[in-house]
């Protein structure tokens, strides 16, 4: 492991967010001044929320607030109009105007959880990209920038030669993108002598650009930082689950959903975990990991409630906390549990266990559900369900309306007559 001299890159290194960087050696010297670095990371709008796939960048800006740096976070109001084609099959659905703006004042509330907006010096800014994309003369802009860029090289990004390689059709729309990204960074660099820009690793091609853009035009130092592409240690994408995505926004997903997702992670990436998405102190983390067993499952709760803390905030949290607490401990079920509506007419005329295990989220596919039953893992009102295709019906719903399926101890779904 490299050695720094900078907070912030020490911090980066010995929690495991760096990957690659620029030029590492000069970057780390300009972060031991105060205030020496300004950095983005930037967001598109293309959805109502951003997600857990999301989170680890946005704790990169948190790390850099910490160290006493000043953070930008860049909404993507132009460039969600192109598309960017890192790690996409194929081309992003264009949005209209209204639909990127109102997902881009939804998606703006999440960040106030974890970096200080204001006016001081390390304080946050929010910037958003159509204030200069969309003003952009195209033939001056080709002619001043565009020069710069070789697509012989642009055609050797990953992103690039994985669509052409699957025979997938790459737009010239999409082809812009990365000279866009790059010109991001210059005009930053302008206006708020922004240095630094940090992503995920599938980033790399596109931020290098920026930093060599401003090299070329302004003879701007500018430096680049990546962060590893999250995966779980069973090699599953962060973010996702069996029910779908895990948003960050709490009309998008209950904070007990959001708490259950850090709670349920396998006993390989708990350590990782605290050190990712929590702001615990190395020492802490380190006595966490090494618990065992049934003990492990207490550092679970710990990363749960601290990791929700950050998102949804501390009451929140130890709301999720408790809840979970009577329902797994006490066996009482509160209203707080996740739930799941079914028209009362399917479930008058019955639904197959299996089907239901699967449409509560409670499994990934129909083959799963049924393995869950064969393995007296599932249960329907705390009672074992013992066949694949027992029918449910209403007989089923208590007075409140509702009936309570599990799997296992840890996860449990209301399901409520609609």
């Amino acid at each position: 492991m490299t050695e720094f001299r900078s907070d912030f890159l020490q911090t980066m290194s010995q929690r495991g967010y760096l990957h690659q960087c620029t030029d590492g050696e000069a970057l780390d010297a300009l972060a031991t001044q105060p205030g020496g670095i300004t950095c983005y990371v930037g967001y598109d709008c293309t959805g109502p929320s951003l997600h857990v796939g999301h989170l680890l960048s946005i704790m990169m800006l948190r790390r850099l607030q910490q160290a006493g740096h000043k953070p930008i976070v860049l909404m993507g109001g132009g460039t969600t109009k192109v598309g960017d084609p890192s790690g996409k099959d194929e081309a992003r659905k264009l949005l209209t105007t209204d639909d990127i703006a109102a997902n881009m004042a939804s998606i703006k509330t999440a960040f106030g959880n974890f970096v200080r907006f204001g006016d001081g010096p390390s304080d946050a800014i929010m910037a958003n990209n159509a204030e200069w994309l969309d003003r952009l003369q195209y033939i001056d802009f080709l002619r001043d920038y565009g020069r710069h860029f070789s697509v012989n090289r642009m055609l050797s990004f990953e992103s690039v030669k994985i669509r052409l390689e699957r025979e997938q059709p790459l737009s010239f729309l999409e082809f812009n993108y990365m000279i866009l990204q790059a010109y991001d960074f210059v005009e930053l660099a302008r206006r708020y002598k922004c240095n630094l820009q940090m992503g995920g690793s599938d980033q790399w091609g596109n931020i290098v650009n920026g930093v060599e853009l401003g090299r070329r035009v302004h003879d701007l130092s500018l430096y680049g930082l990546t962060c590893p592409l999250l995966t779980t240690a069973a090699g599953h994408k962060m973010g996702k689950t069996a029910s779908g995505a895990v948003w960050l926004n709490e009309d998008m997903l209950p904070s007990y959903d959001y708490w259950q997702y850090w709670r349920n992670c396998e006993d390989a990436d708990v350590g990782r975990f605290l050190r990712l998405f929590t702001d615990l102190p190395l020492d802490e983390i380190t006595r966490l990991e090494r618990l065992q067993g049934a003990e492990l499952n207490e550092a679970k709760k710990v990363l749960a409630t601290e990791a929700t803390a950050l998102c949804r905030g501390r009451a929140a949290a130890e709301h999720a906390a408790e809840t979970a607490r009577k329902a797994f401990e006490e066996g009482s079920f509160g209203g707080d549990l996740p739930v799941v509506k079914v028209e009362r007419a399917r479930l008058e005329a019955g639904i197959e266990a299996f089907a239901l295990v699967l449409e509560a989220g409670l499994a990934k596919s129909g083959g799963e559900a049924r393995r869950h039953i064969r393995g007296n893992a599932i249960k329907l009102n705390d009672q074992p369900v013992k066949e694949e295709t027992q029918r449910i019906s209403a007989t089923d719903l208590g007075a409140d309306g509702r009936l309570r399926l599990s799997f296992g101890k840890k996860q449990h779904v209301l399901i409520e007559a609609a």
